[in-house]
């Protein structure tokens, strides 16, 4: 099993930034990519950013030159450090860690709005 726990969500202007974190607990080892999906109101859940366990990342196109995902594998965390946030990036983001099965955090709101 493995455990996910998001923070760092909130409110922010357009424009502004914020840094989500998620932290990994468990069978870790066993996990070869994480990733940050987001799922906006009324809208379907979506892939934001993804990185394996040998650092190869990919992003959504809406998200380019704006999101960056990262991990620290001392500490067991992944980052999705959001610059130029839009509102519509508004949305709850859910952590992911796919090993045999697929884990997902709890989720954590992110406003953008003025």
């Amino acid at each position: 099993q493995v455990q996910l726990v998001e923070s760092g969500g909130g409110l922010v202007q357009p424009g502004g930034s914020l840094r989500l974190s998620c932290a990994a607990s468990g069978i870790i080892n066993s996990i070869y990519a994480m990733g940050w999906y987001r799922q906006p109101p009324g809208k379907q859940r979506e892939l934001v950013a993804a990185i394996t366990s040998g650092g190869n990342v990919n992003y959504v196109d809406s998200v380019k030159g704006r999101f960056t995902i990262s991990r620290d594998n001392a500490k067991n965390l992944v980052y999705l450090q959001m610059n130029g946030l839009k509102p519509e990036d508004t949305a709850v983001y859910y952590c992911n860690a796919k090993s045999l099965k697929s884990y997902w955090g709890q989720g954590t709101q992110v406003t953008v709005s003025s």
